[in-house]
């Protein structure tokens, strides 16, 4: 089946990139990240942890 369109007609809208970014949008953008970074540096703490040679338990519990 063919289709022939003679005529189209449209309206376009020109948008500033910079609207898009509304308070809220960027909040969201900003909790994230942050959210990500931080489960980041607590993986790394953990795995420098793991890391690390220890005295074994009780050492670890007689400097606390």
């Amino acid at each position: 089946m063919q289709v022939d369109i003679g005529e189209v007609s449209s309206t376009v809208r020109a948008v500033d990139s910079d609207a898009l970014l509304t308070p809220s949008v960027l909040e969201r953008i900003v909790a994230a990240v942050s959210k990500a970074i931080k489960s980041g540096d607590m993986r790394e703490r953990r795995a420098s942890e793991e890391r690390a040679i220890t005295g074994g338990v009780s050492a670890e519990r007689d400097s606390e």
